[in-house]
């Protein structure tokens, strides 16, 4: 339950932030899509996992076409060491998968995150990820 508060607070907060910045965009189309993506760090290994997106896997979301929106942690200090979440956005779902699919076999990601789990994995289970699409009247399109 508290995961799900998470999430729509973290839209309520990227709705808000972004109000000033889609006045000035151009209209998005109506395929494009925003993926919730949530994160369980393995015990111990939250700050490697921060490291890993900071020094290496935004850089490289961007690089293949994935426009970063926010990521989030909960205010709670022992879930913030547990849980990780981000929304993305892609022109669609099917630029999405191929973003994905693109973004998986790139060498530098290999690399950043073999590098990164030297110790063991970053990861407790595999990240959740959900569509959304916003509505009508959605500040944020």
């Amino acid at each position: 339950m508290k995961l799900i508060a998470l999430m729509f607070l973290a839209l309520a907060v990227l709705t808000t932030r972004s109000m000033a910045a889609d006045k000035a965009e151009p209209a998005k189309s109506d395929s494009r899509v925003f993926e919730l993506r949530t994160y369980y760090a393995a015990p111990g290994k939250m700050a490697d996992l921060h490291a890993r997106f900071r020094d290496h896997t935004c850089k490289l979301l961007e690089k293949h076409g994935m426009t970063l929106i926010g990521f989030w942690v909960p205010t709670d200090a022992k879930e913030a060491e547990e849980v990780l979440i981000y929304i993305v956005a892609h022109p669609s779902e099917e630029a999405a998968k191929k973003a994905w699919d693109s973004f998986r076999q790139d060498p530098d990601w290999i690399k950043a995150r073999d590098n990164s789990e030297k110790n063991g994995k970053l990861l407790a289970k595999p990240p959740e990820a959900k569509f959304f699409k916003p509505t009508d009247y959605s500040k944020i399109k």
